[in-house]
């Protein structure tokens, strides 16, 4: 197994090093790695890290404790912006939080392998998928959780999710709400693998020293041909999400959805 040695430690992040690997590591275990304020700053400053070193050649993005990511932290984004007329300002959120780190990863010029380790839902799901080569333990799942609280999908699922597995059944995730267990993910394609829980961990290491001594420049060109074909309008249709969010962060299901998924009750949904 390798061994990881620290090599920063941020408020919610640690970043790890391992030869030409790095491993990003949400550290917010106790709200199953919630994406709040801090974990967008602390993943941007990780990921400057590892952009900018040229002995870095591989990273590895995963969650401590139980969970990859959980999605957005709503109590942090019900409270943190709002706009004039009082509702979440969810539009700025994305452009200035959350769309730096996953455009960031998706063009970083490096492999990236996501290692879900545990629920992986929301903006946590586009994380995830943000990487080149996602594998997942056999006890994790996806959940595109957006349409529980009254919702879209965003943080680029719109185009992460139908570029894996299509049309019908990126709908069927985007509108029913529901969990994909990590074995139907990988036979439908929207991962690369699941990895029984004993040897996951020296499987994942292996892949990432694979890569970290393999061509790294010509990874990054097959990187930016894959980019261009399957994910050329990738800026726009960030906008578009971003766009339809702030328009469902005026409507009375979001502030119904929020409010029941806070007291842990079902939402009453009115369509308004």
């Amino acid at each position: 197994m390798t061994e990881w040695e620290l090599s920063e430690r941020y408020a919610t992040v640690n970043l790890w090093r391992a030869g030409g690997a790095a491993k990003i590591e949400l550290n917010r275990p106790d709200s199953l790695n919630s994406w709040d304020t801090g974990l967008s700053a602390d993943l941007l400053a990780a990921h400057a890290v590892v952009r900018d070193d040229d002995s870095v050649r591989a990273v590895l993005l995963t969650g401590a404790g139980r969970a990859f990511c959980s999605g957005a932290d709503l109590r942090d984004i019900t409270v943190r912006q709002m706009t004039p007329d009082g509702h979440p300002d969810l539009q700025g959120a994305l452009h200035e939080r959350y769309h730096p780190v996953l455009v960031g990863m998706r063009e970083l010029p490096k492999p990236v392998v996501s290692a879900v380790n545990g629920p992986c839902a929301g903006v946590g799901m586009s994380l995830a998928l943000s990487a080149d080569l996602v594998y997942a333990h056999p006890s994790a799942y996806f959940l595109l959780a957006f349409v529980n609280i009254g919702l879209v999908p965003d943080g680029g699922s719109s185009a992460f999710v139908p570029a894996r597995i299509g049309l019908a059944r990126a709908t069927e995730l985007a509108m029913l709400g529901e969990r994909l267990p990590a074995e139907r993910a990988a036979e439908w394609g929207l991962i690369n693998g699941v990895i029984e829980d004993r040897g996951f961990d020296e499987q994942i290491d292996a892949l990432l020293e694979r890569l970290a001594s393999g061509p790294t420049r010509s990874y990054a060109g097959a990187k930016r041909q894959l980019n261009a074909w399957v994910y050329g309008r990738l800026e726009q249709q960030l906008d578009l999400e971003a766009q339809i969010q702030q328009e469902l962060a005026a409507s009375g299901d979001f502030a119904e959805g929020v409010a029941a998924f806070l007291e842990k009750r079902t939402a009453e949904f009115s369509g308004r």
